[in-house]
C-alpha cells in the first residue's frame, strides 16, 4: 500500500510524538509498504536552518533510523492551530494517490476520513475540549475511518464509555508502543558501554550506575531520583534527555544539594540512546499518577511510554511504579515494582538489586525475552491486518 503518514508536530523535534511516527514510518517500510511522512513547518525550504535540519544524515542520526524514509514539509501557519496543515496533509496525501492515511493528528484525520480516504487515526489521550471532541467525531462519522489505534487498554475504554465507537470488528485496535529490537541487539556489560560513553560523563561515574532516559517533565519521578541520590552515595545516577531548560533546573537542584554522584547529561539522539542505557546497572522508571507531556497535559492514565519497550529490550533490570496502566505491559517477574511515592521503598529496592547480581540478571532476561513481541514491525503488522 502507498501510506501517508501525517506527523502532529514538526521534524525534527524532541517531542516523543515524532518519534513514535519516524519509527512507525521505518517500521511500516520495512512490512512492505510505500512510505511518505508529512511534516508542519513555518520555515522557508530557502532557509539555512530548514536545510540542515531536513538533510536524511541529521534525521537518520537524530531518531536512529537506518532506512530512508521520504518527508515532506508543508507549510503550517501557527496561528491556525494546524487546520491548514490537517487540510493541506489531506489533499497532499490526495495527489500522492495514497491508499490509506495514517495520523496522530485530530485535523487531519477527521478531513480524510470526511473525504472518503481509508484513515486510520491513533490516539494517545482522551480527546477533551469543544474542538478536539467535536475533529474525533467527523473522524468517526466519515466514510474513510477503517481504523481506530490506542496505546492502552485504559483509553480504549474510557473511549467506549465516553463516544459512540463503531461496533465493527477490528475497529479499534490496542497498541502498546514499540522498540528497534535490531539497535539492542548484543549489546555491552554496563562497565564495557560505560567506556564508550563521552569521557566527561564516564569519569563522573563508578561501578555501579543507575539510569533513566527521557523528558524531565513534571510527573517523570525526577524528584524521587534526586532523593534516591541523596540517600545512596555509592551509587551513580545517569539521567539522559530532557529540553535544555529542564536539564539546567535538573542540574541545578543536583549541585544544590551537594550530589556528587548524579549525572545529567542532557539531550543524545536516539542512534546513541542505545549505548547510555547499556551503560547502566539497572533502570529507573518512576512515573508519578498524574505525568505532564509535552503539550502540558496529563497522560498518566494512558501512557504508553517508549522507555519502558527500550529498557526491557537493554536486558537491564527494571525499577517501575506500579501503576495501573504500565501493568498492562509489566509483571513482577520482570521489574520490581514500587509505590510511585514511597523514597524508602525506591531506595532499598536498588540497595537490593545492587547486592544481588543474579536478581539483577534474571530481572533483565526475563524483560529482554518478553519484549520480542513489541518490535515496531510487529506494531505495524497488527495496525494494518485485515486492511
Amino acid at each position: 500500500m502507498k501510506i501517508a503518514l501525517v506527523a502532529p508536530t514538526e521534524i525534527p523535534a524532541r517531542r516523543a510524538n515524532t518519534i513514535q511516527v519516524m519509527k512507525m514510518a521505518q517500521a511500516l517500510s520495512h512490512v512492505g509498504h510505500e512510505v511518505r511522512v508529512a511534516s508542519p513547518t513555518s520555515l522557508s525550504a530557502g532557509d539555512a536552518v530548514y536545510q540542515s535540519l531536513h538533510k536524511w544524515e541529521h534525521l537518520a542520526h537524530f531518531y536512529g533510523l537506518e532506512t530512508p524514509i521520504r518527508v515532506e514539509w508543508l507549510s503550517a501557519r501557527p496561528w491556525l492551530r494546524r487546520y491548514d496543515y490537517g487540510l493541506a496533509a489531506k489533499r497532499w496525501a490526495e495527489k500522492w494517490g495514497a491508499d490509506l492515511v495514517y495520523t496522530r493528528l485530530p485535523q487531519c484525520a477527521a478531513f480524510s476520513s470526511q473525504a472518503g480516504i481509508k484513515t486510520i487515526f491513533e490516539v494517545h489521550d482522551l480527546p477533551s475540549g469543544f474542538m478536539f471532541k467535536w475533529l474525533f467525531n467527523r473522524f468517526l462519522a466519515g466514510s474513510g475511518a477503517v481504523r481506530l489505534v490506542t496505546i492502552s487498554s485504559a483509553l480504549a475504554q474510557d473511549l467506549t464509555r465516553h463516544f459512540c465507537i463503531p461496533q465493527k470488528p477490528g475497529f479499534m485496535l490496542i497498541a502498546p508502543d514499540g522498540v528497534d529490537l535490531n539497535r539492542y541487539a548484543d549489546l555491552p556489560s554496563p562497565q564495557t558501554a560505560r567506556q564508550k560513553l563521552p569521557v566527561e560523563i564516564r569519569e563522573r561515574l563508578g561501578d555501579f550506575t543507575a539510569g533513566y532516559t527521557g523528558h524531565l517533565y513534571a510527573g517523570r519521578g525526577i524528584d524521587i531520583i534526586l532523593a534516591m541520590a541523596a540517600q545512596l552515595s555509592q551509587v551513580f545516577f545517569l539521567l539522559v534527555g530532557g529540553e535544555p531548560g529542564d536539564v539546567e533546573r535538573v542540574k541545578s537542584q543536583a549541585n544544590t544539594r551537594g550530589l556528587t554522584n548524579m549525572v545529567v547529561g542532557g539531550f543524545v539522539p536516539n542512534a546513541e540512546l542505545p549505548i547510555y542505557q547499556a551503560a547502566c546497572d539497572l533502570l529507573l522508571m518512576p512515573y508519578q499518577a498524574h505525568v505532564a507531556a509535552s503539550s502540558g497535559g496529563d497522560i498518566g492514565r494512558y501512557l504508553s511510554p517508549m522507555k519502558l519497550f527500550e529498557y526491557m529490550a537493554c536486558g537491564r533490570a527494571i525499577l517501575s511504579s506500579d501503576l495501573p496502566v504500565l501493568r498492562e505491559t509489566l509483571n513482577s517477574e520482570i521489574a520490581v515494582l514500587l509505590p510511585s511515592e514511597d523514597v524508602s521503598a525506591w531506595v532499598e529496592a536498588v540497595q537490593a538489586l545492587q547486592s544481588n547480581d543474579a536478581q539483577r540478571l534474571a530481572l533483565g532476561q526475563a524483560a529482554r525475552r518478553m519484549v520480542e513481541q513489541y518490535s515496531w514491525e510487529n506494531r505495524a503488522r497488527r495496525i494494518l491486518d485485515g486492511l
